[in-house]
């Protein structure tokens, strides 16, 4: 018999204590291959963070003759920070506060004096500040963290607004580095785009079998999965601000502003498809609890969630092609494949003339033209696919 132990509502298997050694081992082991894992992907970035650190540095000690500018390689780190990809927005963000925190240090302590009670003056002081100036979070610790520093560390031979410059050479290094950054401004689009399409590619073939195996429960797992593609919608969003920032300000990136305007739309327009695919889905369910379809057109329906799922392969391949003239012929392609499941959705003939079947196929009917406005397709092009109800 298996040993058990109370608890508060009943007894539970008691752990053998190796399975619980084994279970700690495979987590050592998971932990160990996810830092691997980061570890490989973050050599470059390290990389540049440190000669730019020390860069920054030797600057201001060599060009500027201040001693020891540690405020200089300070600013620094902290305006780049340790992120998949360089920010503007965000490095200059966490520069000025670095630059503004140190400067209200400086200033406070010309007329107060270094001490602890000085040093709580100007971190309340800094953190109004900061407040007042913008709501974010990281903006408030560095101006209050480079101003306490600032106050509780011996002053230099060169003044107390040497350090002030020496953040200032740091935060400036940083924007640089960043702006010039030779970052693939559509790389990190084009990855969250291809987990969203090969999302919407799986829920519109479980549908298919559901509807084929007269399942509903596969059904209820597709339309689980397709709740889950928010998540990837936000962080197509995320990586849209940052491809956008980059074509818009780094001369480096300038050529990749049809790319990621295309991107831009593609996404917005497979973020309204998602969610018309979550309602399909619904419809599904009902559809298959009721058995409000023969069987005749349960299989034309299944058939039609086939080629629509294969029509948004598609358009994902022909949205990460690399080249331009290349990614508009194949949008062509998807748009035609689009176009041809779009052409088949005759709620009637589809859908047997049921009331419930009738519903489902005009629901579809406005995530297809979605789906081809993804493509580039105007939105009276888009509607010009459907058939005629």
């Amino acid at each position: 018999m298996t040993d058990r132990h109370a608890t508060a509502t009943g007894t539970l298997p008691a752990v053998d204590p190796a399975g619980r050694g084994r279970r700690l081992v495979r987590f050592a082991r998971r932990r160990a291959r996810a830092g691997w894992s980061r570890v490989r992907s973050s050599v470059p970035h390290a990389a540049l963070m440190a000669t730019c650190a020390v860069g920054a540095y030797a600057f201001a000690e060599r060009v500027l003759g201040h001693e020891q500018p540690l405020f200089a390689a300070t600013a620094l780190l902290i305006a780049l920070g340790f992120q998949r990809e360089p920010k503007l927005r965000k490095v200059a963000e966490v520069a000025v506060g670095c630059t503004l925190g140190i400067l209200i240090g400086d200033l406070m302590m010309a007329g107060l004096g270094r001490g602890l009670w000085q040093a709580v003056v100007v971190v309340f002081v800094s953190v109004m500040v900061a407040r007042f100036l913008d709501s974010g979070a990281t903006f408030t610790m560095q101006m209050s963290l480079q101003s306490v520093l600032v106050v509780l560390l011996p002053l230099g031979d060169h003044g107390p607004f040497a350090r002030s410059g020496d953040a200032l050479v740091g935060g400036a290094l940083a924007l640089v580095v960043t702006f010039l950054s030779p970052q693939d401004a559509g790389r990190g689009t084009a990855r969250q785009l291809r987990g969203l399409y090969e999302s919407m590619s799986r829920v519109l073939r479980e549908l298919s079998q559901s509807l084929r195996e007269e399942e509903s429960r596969t059904a209820w797992m597709a339309l689980v999965e397709c709740r889950r593609t928010q998540g990837t919608l936000d962080e197509v969003r995320q990586e849209l601000r940052v491809s956008a920032e980059q074509a818009a300000f780094n001369p480096l990136q300038r050529s990749s502003r049809g790319f990621v305007e295309t991107m831009s739309r593609a996404a917005d327009r497979s973020d309204l498809a998602v969610r018309s695919l979550r309602i399909v889905a619904r419809r599904v369910v009902s559809i298959l609890d009721h058995g409000a379809v023969d069987d005749d057109h349960r299989e034309r329906l299944a058939a039609w969630f086939d080629d629509a799922a294969d029509a948004v392969e598609i358009l994902h391949r022909s949205l990460v092609e690399p080249q331009e003239e290349g990614r508009h012929r194949s949008l062509g392609v998807a748009r035609d494949a689009l176009g041809a499941s779009a052409a088949r959705l005759d709620p009637h003939r589809l859908a047997g003339g049921t009331v419930h079947g009738e519903a489902l196929v005009m629901l579809l009917r406005p995530m297809m033209v979605d789906l081809l406005e993804a493509t580039g397709a105007s939105h009276d092009e888009a509607v010009s696919y459907l058939p005629r109800v």
